[in-house]
């Protein structure tokens, strides 16, 4: 039995719920009517942009549309890690640490899971290549963004024991290294509370969509562990790395800290 067919009255109803909860934000004073409504107008959009794209994008099976497709996901994850940092890296630095980050790791580990693990045909048919790539991106920009932002607003804050841990002789890896973990930590906790609830406090959604689609639950269980790990070794290698390029970007070549290539 395939899935239930959804038609725009269905999704209709679905949009009153969140009309209505923007009302009541709004008489409790919340300030984020706007925001809510707005995020689910862009919701509605993208997704039915994205929908249409895909379709011919799973019509033609090209290689080159999908490594398209997939340099403009990264494109928009790189800028909203950049967005969600209060303090953030001047220059290129702002922009390309995080999304340097996420191509590295996310690239490397969906290509691994398509090649080694799945091996559909051809390696990089749109229908896994594409949704696996969104799955690791999604977790790994939320990593990135937290663990970046933890790494500068920590500097900033502990700029004085820092600097004080160098005059006393400790070299740069050494006087910023608690910041350091601390970051990659805090980067790192949203998918582990993540893998520690799955299955018990919620049903993650792939799993989720995959029953609804008529997969069998066994059958989308081995999809849904297979997913958690990737995401897990996508979201640490790419904090890891994000956190060490950018911990030594605010030392110089002479290990003084250089809080003048943060703004915000």
């Amino acid at each position: 039995m395939g899935p239930i067919p959804l038609t725009p009255y269905d999704l209709g109803l679905a949009a009153v719920l969140v009309l209505l909860l923007s009302v009541t934000s709004y008489y409790a004073r919340l300030a984020i009517s706007q925001p809510l409504l707005l995020g689910g107008l862009r919701t509605a959009v993208q997704l039915a942009l994205i929908g249409v794209v895909l379709e011919a994008l799973f019509a033609s099976s090209r290689l080159r549309w999908v490594v398209l497709m997939a340099l403009v996901m990264l494109l928009f994850a790189g800028r909203e890690v950049m967005a969600r940092q209060q303090r953030r890296f001047t220059g290129w630095w702002g922009y390309g640490l995080g999304t340097s980050a996420m191509f590295v790791s996310s690239f490397a580990v969906t290509v691994l899971a398509l090649v080694a693990i799945i091996q559909p045909v051809p390696w990089y048919r749109p229908q896994y290549a594409i949704p696996l790539l969104g799955m690791l991106l999604g977790n790994t920009m939320s990593g990135v963004a937290l663990a970046l932002d933890r790494l500068t607003q920590g500097a900033w804050q502990q700029r004085t024991i820092i600097e004080g841990r160098l005059l006393l002789g400790q070299r740069w890896r050494e006087a910023i290294g608690p910041v350091r973990r601390e970051a990659m930590r805090s980067g790192m906790i949203p998918t582990i509370s993540g893998m520690a609830t799955a299955g018990v406090v919620s049903l993650p959604g792939m799993m989720t969509g995959q029953i609804l689609a008529g997969v069998s639950p066994i059958q989308a269980v081995k999809y849904q562990i297979l997913v958690i790990f990737l995401i897990a070794a996508g979201t640490g290698f790419g904090t890891q790395l994000a956190v060490s390029v950018g911990s030594r970007r605010l030392f110089d070549e002479r290990e003084r800290l250089r809080l003048d290539r943060l703004k915000g």
